[in-house]
């Protein structure tokens, strides 16, 4: 009974994972139609942006749902238990990434629907692709259970956060030159501010990653440290930790 019981309990993890990884893979076509409905002015994908936000906030509800079931039922221990916590964790910043996603097909199609000639002053589609990267490498590095993947996931946020302060000039720069696109530009502050929130929560996930698989908090420890954990190496003394998070 106790063998069925185990066999049970593994097989609807297993399910809980599959019912993430697909709602990450919607999440991650989200970001991409978004941005592709801002650089082309395809329209009809803002539609498919918003069919698959209800289906990513349905997922959330029903992973969630299994989530409590499972601990409530079955009370797992150690690898099992930090596998489920992970997931809880990693369903509110992935639920919020569709939500980004959204947001930047909505404002994509009013810049367009005002301007049929619209084309964005700055370009976001490298920015989208890597924010996209990281969504898509966070779920390899939760699919493998690999916290040094998840772990590069990290450092690559770095670079999404300069790309955002670049657009950030740049847009402001275009403004100032011609002050009459100050409307127009500021709907594209507004899309690579959410880009870059989006890498934020690409980042958290793959914190968890490793968390899950290693069993530390890597959460404010800085790049260094957190590659140093995934490699399941000790930290740097915190006089270096320091220095870390200044950079």
């Amino acid at each position: 009974m106790l063998e069925h019981t185990n066999k049970q309990f593994h097989s609807e993890l297993e399910t809980t994972r599959s019912m993430f990884l697909q709602m990450g893979g919607l999440v991650e076509s989200m970001v991409l139609d978004g941005i592709h409905a801002l650089a082309r002015g395809e329209l009809h994908l803002v539609d498919r942006v918003r069919e698959h936000e209800r289906q990513v906030n349905q997922f959330e509800v029903d992973i969630d749902e299994r989530i409590s079931q499972l601990i409530a039922r079955n009370q797992p221990t150690a690898g099992d238990l930090r596998l489920l916590l992970s997931v809880s964790k990693m369903l509110t910043d992935m639920e919020r990434c569709g939500d980004e996603a959204e947001k930047i097909a909505k404002v994509a199609r009013r810049l367009h629907e005002s301007d049929s000639s619209y084309e964005p002053v700055v370009e976001l589609r490298h920015m989208a692709d890597a924010v996209a990267s990281m969504i898509r490498a966070a779920l390899d590095a939760f699919a493998r259970e690999d916290p040094v993947a998840a772990a590069q996931v990290v450092r690559n946020d770095k670079d999404v956060d300069k790309e955002w302060k670049a657009s950030l000039r740049h847009i402001i720069t275009y403004m100032i030159e011609d002050p009459r696109t100050i409307s127009r530009s500021i709907d594209l502050i507004f899309i690579a501010r959410a880009l870059e929130r989006i890498g934020d929560h690409a980042k958290n996930m793959a914190e968890r990653v490793i968390y899950m698989v290693r069993g530390d908090d890597v959460r404010h420890t800085g790049v260094t440290n957190t590659e140093r954990l995934a490699r399941g190496e000790p930290p740097e003394p915190p006089e270096s930790g320091e220095m870390e998070r200044r950079k």
